[in-house]
């Protein structure tokens, strides 16, 4: 683990590889799981405030799902996550050549809302946790993402390099920077 500012960020995201394959992976992140996509309460507001910008991106059982169970609802833990059309696939997914993608996202590019996705989404596979005061940074691995860490080593991409944009979009330029430094020692051990 090490520690910037008030984030403690695990070495995993220095000595693991990671990009996206679609192709092979299908966007399974958001389909499967026991719960929707976590979201800040921050984002809640924004989902209400944009579902009607969104619904025109969505599927026909994606909005059926947002109008039964609501724009977010709670999951068993008591977090704020998107709904479920039924047991699986998140309801702002839509399919796309049979990979599924995100609608908020196909909204934001196209220019017809400013909330480009969930943060939990966008920092995939970090995930992002509370310790005392501290934010952790923690990666993620799951098998249907085995595509994508061979594709990463492939491409020599490091997790935290893959998702510098997320990174930025969340803590800042200055963080990211500092990612960059602390990784560059890294690579002298």
């Amino acid at each position: 683990m090490i520690q910037i500012g008030d984030k403690i960020v695990s070495s995993a995201l220095f000595n693991n590889y990671f990009v996206c394959h679609l192709e092979k992976c299908r966007g399974m992140c958001c389909v499967y799981g026991d719960a929707g996509a976590p979201l800040e309460e921050e984002e809640t507001r924004l989902l209400e405030e944009h579902i009607e910008k969104i619904k025109p991106f969505l599927r026909r059982e994606g909005i059926q799902a947002i109008e039964e169970k609501g724009v977010w609802e709670f999951d068993g833990d008591g977090d704020r996550v998107t709904p479920l059309m039924g047991h699986d696939d998140c309801a702002y997914s839509v399919l796309d050549n049979g990979i599924a993608r995100c609608g908020i996202e196909n909204a934001f590019n196209s220019d017809s809302i400013d909330f480009q996705k969930p943060v939990s989404c966008h920092l995939y596979p970090i995930r992002v946790s509370k310790i005392g005061g501290n934010t952790a940074l923690n990666y993620h691995q799951w098998d249907v993402c085995k595509p994508a860490i061979k594709l990463g080593k492939e491409y020599n991409m490091p997790v935290f390099r893959f998702l510098k944009d997320a990174l930025t979009r969340v803590f800042g330029v200055a963080f990211y920077d500092e990612l960059e430094q602390v990784y560059a020692e890294w690579q002298k051990r």
